[in-house]
């Protein structure tokens, strides 16, 4: 949107109505932008400011946050960098739009992008809702997520993610430390109505 100023990244930014609601990061999927995921917001957190940026990576035409090499093969330090850019227009959004720490709202890759956030640069967030989220790389030691609420919404019929790896990521955010709710729904990689009733109530109690 070019009435907004230059952070970084091609950006949506919708001003919040209720200071007591933490602002939503919004971080779309392969083939999203930074408008896909505004409606969404709106249902799931009423009233909260929503900062939506757009990834910078072309694959084929379609935007990514990250570098990938095949289908659940990453880009490892592409994936370093673009996680160290994101956590910088993070902290120039929060001082520009005068925003408190965001929880991060994330589908496939932009959860991807969100659960590499966490293991490297938690101090940005105040929580994080991952959607299909897998492993994004093996932290040699782990952070100190100390308490920062996770809710991982996993499909049962994901051919995309094993329930190894999305497993393995729960447990690496349980033991830094996050409070992690792990819930796996009756859906493919594909949203489902189940994550959007399980993502509003979960954020209603944050």
């Amino acid at each position: 949107m070019s009435a907004l100023p230059d952070l970084g990244f091609i950006h949506n930014y919708i001003p919040g109505s209720d200071r007591t609601r933490s602002p939503l990061l919004l971080l779309h999927g392969t083939g999203g932008d930074e408008n896909d995921l505004v409606p969404f917001g709106h249902r799931l957190a009423p009233g909260a400011a929503l900062l939506s940026p757009r990834g910078k990576v072309s694959e084929r035409g379609a935007a990514r946050f990250f570098r990938r090499l095949a289908e659940g093969v990453f880009d490892l330090e592409d994936l370093a960098a673009r996680t160290g850019e994101l956590a910088e227009f993070i902290e120039r959004a929060g001082k520009t739009y005068g925003l408190a720490k965001p929880i991060a709202f994330g589908f496939s890759n932009g959860a991807n992008i969100a659960a590499s956030l966490l293991l490297t640069r938690p101090d940005v967030l105040a929580g994080a809702v991952l959607l299909r989220a897998m492993t994004p790389f093996e932290p040699k030691t782990l952070p100190d997520l100390g308490g920062i609420p996770v809710l991982m919404l996993s499909g049962a019929a994901d051919p995309l993610v094993e329930p190894e790896n999305r497993e393995k990521l729960a447990d690496r955010l349980s033991a830094a430390g996050a409070e992690v709710t792990h819930e796996i729904v009756p859906a493919g990689h594909n949203l489902s109505p189940r994550d959007i009733v399980a993502a509003e109530a979960w954020l209603a109690r944050r």
